[in-house]
């Protein structure tokens, strides 16, 4: 048998906003007061984005990814001389 609690909606529907405003106003202060640590590792954080960008965009990438029989047919190498 389930209950109802209308007093549970109303309290968590209050308190997301609550909390929403909390988060921004604590990383509102934590970046005011460390900019220059941040701004300083912005560059590093960069660099540490490049190989897993080049993970998450070349997955799946075998060679002849997304290629049917039909292109595989009319794909012929070229020939160097």
């Amino acid at each position: 048998m389930e209950t109802h609690h209308p007093s549970r909606g109303r309290k968590s529907a209050r308190f997301h906003p609550a909390l929403i405003a909390f988060l921004l106003i604590a990383v509102f202060f934590l970046l005011s007061e460390h900019r220059a640590h941040f701004f300083g590792i912005l560059p590093y954080l960069l660099l540490l984005a490049c190989p897993f960008l080049h993970l998450f965009m070349h997955r799946g990438h075998d060679g002849e990814a997304g290629s049917t029989d039909q292109t595989k047919e009319n794909h012929q190498p070229s020939i160097r001389r």
